[in-house]
């Protein structure tokens, strides 16, 4: 596979990611806010699931396989690269973003869930400032 095709289905598989994770805690939001209508509470529980079982799970996958492709053709280059390491660590902080999303909504889903509508709303800024960080160290290669 050419480099510029992995590099552009990497892309694709960051973008879904990102856009699945931008939307998870709006969803929560809205989920915690309206704990006291039980038939907005169905409609949400299964927006929740499709978009974190059947778009943000797929999208990490998909953007870890063709990232470690990558990473593979040139692994050298990317382990004596400060910026990628700088990279590695908020991905690490995305995995774990990741997976307490998944947390948060069985939480909820079980009814256990403690987070108010502004700790969700502050959680949901978390990508933005990984988003940032990744596109800058990716682009720039300060270091």
């Amino acid at each position: 596979m050419s480099y510029d095709l992995l590099r552009a289905l990497h892309i694709i598989g960051v973008v879904t990611w990102f856009a699945g994770l931008f939307y998870i805690f709006r969803l929560y939001v809205y989920h915690v806010e309206n704990a006291d209508d039980a038939r907005v509470i169905a409609v949400l529980r299964v927006m929740e699931r499709r978009l974190y079982r059947g778009i943000c799970w797929p999208a990490m996958v998909l953007t870890t396989i063709f990232g470690v492709l990558l990473w593979m053709r040139d692994l050298s280059f990317y382990l004596a690269s400060g910026w990628f390491h700088v990279k590695l660590t908020m991905l690490v902080a995305l995995f774990a973003y990741h997976f307490y999303s998944g947390k948060v909504r069985r939480d909820l889903e079980a009814g256990r869930c403690r987070l108010t509508s502004r700790q969700c709303r502050l959680i949901n800024e978390v990508p933005t400032v990984v988003l940032i960080v990744v596109v800058l160290m990716a682009v720039t290669k300060p270091f």
